[in-house]
C-alpha cells in the first residue's frame, strides 16, 4: 500500500537490479475518512505524501475526504497504468463504492 507512486517505481527499480523479476502489484488504499491520514501511517507503516495530508486537512467532513480519496486513486491508478503495471489491487476494507468509481474513471 502507497500513496506515493515514485515510492513504487523505486521499490521495482531496485528489486528489478537485483535480479528480482516476477511481477510486482501495486496495492491501493484509496482514503475513505478523515482519520485515515493518521491511522494508515501507523497502521501500514506508511508515508502519506503532504499534498494528500492537505487536501484532506482542507476537508470539513468525511463525504469531502472520501471524494479527495477517489481523485487520489484516480490519479494513481492513471500514472501507474501509464508505468505499465501489470494489475492494480485495490483494498476495499469493506467499502466498495469509491473502488466502483475508480475503476469507471480509469478503465
Amino acid at each position: 500500500m502507497f500513496f506515493d507512486n515514485e515510492k513504487y517505481f523505486t521499490f521495482v527499480k531496485n528489486c528489478r537490479e537485483a535480479g528480482i523479476t516476477v511481477p510486482i502489484i501495486p496495492g491501493l488504499k484509496p482514503i475513505t475518512t478523515l482519520r485515515d491520514i493518521n491511522i494508515l501511517p501507523q497502521v501500514f507503516n506508511i508515508d502519506i505524501p503532504e499534498d494528500l495530508v492537505k487536501a484532506i486537512a482542507g476537508c470539513k467532513n468525511n463525504e469531502e475526504a472520501f471524494r479527495v480519496g477517489i481523485e487520489w486513486s484516480i490519479h494513481q491508478s492513471k500514472e501507474l497504468i501509464g508505468y505499465g503495471v501489470p494489475v492494480l489491487h485495490y483494498f476495499t476494507i469493506g467499502i466498495s463504492e469509491n473502488i466502483r468509481q475508480i475503476a469507471s474513471a480509469v478503465f
